[in-house]
């Protein structure tokens, strides 16, 4: 059953490859994976469930149950639920997110920075929204970062390959940027939380790679670009609510536009405080938003509802495909976790190589076709605070590959993921322009951190 569940996935995640050529959606082709693989996984659970502890815990718990009812128990009430549960919180935040940045667009919040970048120039654009995209994801993270900045984009550059190139920059920007800071990528989170790493020693380890690892493909992509940029009025003037933006004033849209980027920067703050899932700081946050535009609509009696920019008006622009393969994708690769199968090619890993650069590097180059999130769970898992204490170079490495690497593909990250959502960008169209770029700046980044662990020893 495992090697059955193994070619599934491999022909599935070919299937999301190939969305373009097959013209299948590939949120459903997520979606049918994660069915399936359920399905076989619920069949050969008898077998792989025997010699898991928790499983061994939860029939001491249900002793009144024979083995069979044990089983079917323990995989729909416990494990179902719990990588639910973990998906599900990634979910409500992308929707959250999603949810503010296009209320911030609708009322023309946006034009607050894109009125000040006045340069055309294709190089000096790409080089400014690269930083900004760089540490921007390091305040926020690098899944929102990625949102806010591609609807940027879309105002500054018509012409779709220029905007593809520099959506795949944000892409690499966000996920470089997201790696260095405790609560700018998912499996940094994971590590800071788990007391792997510490705020003080994972930033001044892994700000130089990566920044090494996004200044590599900008100077390899800026000898191929010239001319200026072509800004993309068009879009704004036959959208729906360019209207609404005219019709409030600066005030009112610099308002909407602070609380919008508040409430981002804020979810850090809020975990930080309460402890509680990111995912209920952006619902507060978004709360907050949807009171403030039900406030300031009551007294616009000039504008007519159905061009408002009303949560309800908002959410209906969602591109919810996006959230359906977030779903499909997480769960299946769930399914791969609770049948042990990353755990034990961790192992193997461990006990063939050996050496923790080179665990890291595989790691990190896996992170771009299988989910980072699972793969660091496992090393988590695998290697305790006693075998690798905390800050040591194996976690911190492992912070920068983890997070770095998911740009390699552009469905190895949320960023990606997001990004792809939006722009409608091809897998191939990436494979062939840009994970070189990418692989680059990662080997590069990685370079960068092994001398850096020579010379500094951190």
């Amino acid at each position: 059953m495992i090697a059955v569940m193994i070619v599934m996935f491999v022909v599935g995640y070919f299937c999301i490859a190939m969305e373009h050529p097959f013209k299948v959606n590939k949120a459903a082709s997520a979606l049918l994976l994660c069915a399936l693989l359920w399905t076989v996984y619920i069949f050969a659970a008898p077998e792989l469930l025997a010699c898991v502890d928790a499983f061994k815990q939860f029939q001491v718990e249900n002793s009144s149950l024979n083995f069979h009812e044990q089983v079917i128990k323990f995989v729909t009430s416990v494990q179902i639920i719990e990588h639910l549960g973990d998906t599900s919180q990634i979910l409500f935040f992308l929707l959250g997110a999603m949810t503010i940045v296009e209320l911030v667009d609708m009322h023309g919040g946006f034009s607050i920075i894109t009125d000040r970048i006045t340069t055309k120039n294709k190089r000096a654009l790409l080089w400014i929204l690269s930083f900004v995209t760089f540490f921007l994801s390091a305040l926020l993270d690098n899944m929102t970062t990625a949102i806010v900045m591609v609807m940027l984009l879309r105002k500054l550059i018509k012409d779709q390959a220029d905007r593809w190139l520099f959506a795949s920059m944000i892409i690499i920007a966000a996920n470089s940027g997201g790696a260095w800071s405790p609560i700018g990528d998912v499996t940094t989170i994971m590590l800071w939380v788990g007391g792997q790493v510490s705020t003080t020693a994972i930033i001044p380890s892994i700000i130089l790679p990566s920044l090494v690892s996004v200044v590599v493909p900008l100077l390899v992509v800026t000898f191929s670009l010239k001319g200026e940029v072509e800004p993309n009025s068009a879009i704004q003037k036959d959208s729906n609510h360019f209207n609404l933006a005219e019709k409030i004033n600066n005030r009112e849209r610099l308002s909407i536009f602070c609380l919008g980027v508040g409430a981002l920067i804020f979810v850090p703050i809020f975990k930080s405080i309460t402890h509680l899932p990111p995912f209920l700081g952006i619902l507060l946050g978004l709360g907050v938003l949807w009171v403030y535009t039900e406030l300031l609509y009551h007294k616009k009696k000039d504008i007519n509802e159905k061009d408002k920019g009303r949560i309800s008006n908002v959410l209906s622009r969602i591109d919810m495909s996006t959230l359906l393969f977030f779903l499909g994708i997480l769960m299946a690769v769930g399914v791969l976790q609770c049948a042990g199968i990353l755990t034990d090619f961790a192992d193997i890993l461990d006990k063939e190589i050996g050496n923790i650069y080179i665990i890291n590097l595989i790691i990190g180059i896996l992170s771009s076709i299988v989910d980072n999130v699972p793969l660091v769970a496992a090393a988590m898992g695998m290697y305790p605070l006693d075998v690798y204490p905390q800050d040591s170079i194996f976690w911190t490495m492992l912070a920068y590959c983890a997070g770095v690497g998911g740009s390699i593909l552009i469905i190895g990250s949320a960023a990606g993921v997001v990004v792809m959502g939006i722009e409608k960008i091809n897998f191939i169209w990436y494979l062939k322009k840009i994970s070189w770029l990418a692989l680059l700046g990662y080997l590069c980044g990685v370079g960068a951190f092994y001398l850096q662990t020579l010379l500094l020893g951190a």
